[in-house]
């Protein structure tokens, strides 16, 4: 352990440090989070690879001791997200529920927005932004696995974002970049390079990410800040000067998680409530879908789809996407997804996405090739497969959960799994 950092957790901690010292040397706890919105956490028990216990802050939160969870083909279905326990104490406090807007603004991989998106229960608008492209791609993939219908996915620079949407969102988590104290359990390359210069440069770019968060917040709004780091300077003062700095907000309660006290990780999280009332008077984005791109979605859905009805269908350029709610209008913001993307048109016929397979609460296609684990396997390393289905677009499931699309052509089932998410390799089946 780095001494300087030693030193100040020793400070901090007084007689505990020798406990946490300790602790440092335990296995990492590892954890998922059951998606609610594909299965019951106790639906889940039934079919669940591994072992659960149920994490204190989290109703779907569980501790597993596999070493692989996500090499699942449950996983591969959306129907949990490998998060680590202490991470999923800060999403709860923010209240998040249907017909609500709300902000995760810092949200790559996706764990605490896919968090909040199963409070919401597909209903309301969800921004998941996330700065860094390459960042803002796996949470893209993360959305789509958990079948998320009312996700915006943006990459954007806080700072932009806030220029487009002041006062629009009635909740805002910022899981804020920070100097990882709370970490080092997992990553043990952050214990030697920790620094107080990283301290001191962390907790300046989370003032200028919540100063950004404030400008967004509706009045009467809800923001949650939160860390994975101990230090004074990114936690209790941070939340202390957003305080002095906007004075509209009071902190009405703080959780600090250290992983000698609990089974979990470091974290830090603190819930902040503004004055007023909400009175948000900016553009809504209209939904409008070219008549090309309705005709060729209607003649597919006709013959695939169970499911035909969206409520607000918008072209983008080639792509149809089925809105959400009370979408703003984002102008020079990067938008990966503007919810749902159906598929696209391509000439007069009409392809859908993998994002449609993995939709919830069910798999909207009427047609499913059921897979036992070696087809999966094959599946998943981009194999085509014998079809006894009638031709035509189709779901392909495992356990009766899609895992994407496939389409049956003369016997063949052909594959059409994104390259991005296909593999080799066993994985875990039962």
């Amino acid at each position: 352990m780095n001494e300087r950092y030693a030193a100040r957790m020793r400070a901090l901690l007084g007689e505990e440090f020798s406990a946490y010292e300790a602790c440092l040397s335990q296995p990492p706890v590892r954890g998922i989070r059951v998606n609610i919105l594909k299965i019951g956490a106790e639906a889940f028990r039934a079919l669940s690879p591994f072992s659960l216990e149920r994490v204190p802050w989290e109703e779907n939160g569980f501790y597993i001791a596999a070493q692989k969870p996500g090499q699942s083909f449950y996983h591969d279905a959306g129907l949990y997200y490998v998060q680590e326990p202490s991470a999923m104490c800060a999403a709860p406090m923010l209240g998040a529920r249907a017909g609500e807007r709300v902000l995760d603004l810092c949200s790559a991989p996706g764990g605490k927005g896919t968090q909040l998106a199963q409070a919401m229960r597909g209903g309301g608008v969800l921004v998941l932004n996330e700065k860094i492209p390459a960042r803002a791609q796996v949470l893209l993939q993360n959305v789509e696995r958990l079948g998320i219908e009312n996700a915006v996915v943006t990459c954007a620079d806080p700072e932009r974002l806030a220029e487009q949407l002041g006062g629009y969102f009635d909740k805002i988590l910022v899981d804020a970049p920070c100097s990882g104290e709370g970490m080092l359990r997992k990553e043990e390359e952050a214990a030697a390079q920790w620094s107080e210069e990283t301290v001191q440069m962390c907790a300046a770019r989370q003032k200028k990410i919540l100063a950004s968060a404030v400008k967004m917040l509706a009045p009467g709004g809800t923001l949650v800040y939160s860390t994975c780091t101990f230090s004074a300077e990114e936690d209790e003062e941070n939340a202390a000067w957003l305080v002095r700095a906007f004075p509209q907000l009071s902190l009405i309660r703080e959780e600090k998680l250290y992983p000698h006290r609990v089974r979990g990780e470091g974290h830090y999280a603190a819930c902040f409530v503004s004055e007023g009332e909400r009175a948000y008077r900016g553009r809504l984005a209209n939904a409008g879908a070219e008549r090309r791109a309705l005709s060729a979605f209607r003649a597919f859905a006709a013959d695939a789809l169970a499911r035909t009805e969206w409520a607000r269908l918008a072209s983008f350029g080639d792509a149809l996407c089925a809105l959400p709610e009370e979408l703003p209008v984002l102008r020079g913001v990067r938008v990966l997804r503007a919810g749902l993307k159906l598929g696209e048109v391509r000439g007069d016929r009409f392809e859908p996405s993998h994002a449609l397979a993995m939709a919830s609460p069910a798999c909207p296609f009427c047609r499913c090739a059921a897979l036992d684990a070696e087809q999966a396997a094959r599946y998943f390393a981009g194999e085509t497969l014998p079809a006894s289905l009638p031709n035509g677009w189709c779901a392909v499931t495992y356990g009766g959960y899609a895992l994407g699309l496939a389409k049956s052509a003369g016997g063949v089932l052909k594959n059409h799994l994104p390259k991005g998410l296909r593999r080799t390799g066993n994985a875990l089946a039962e």
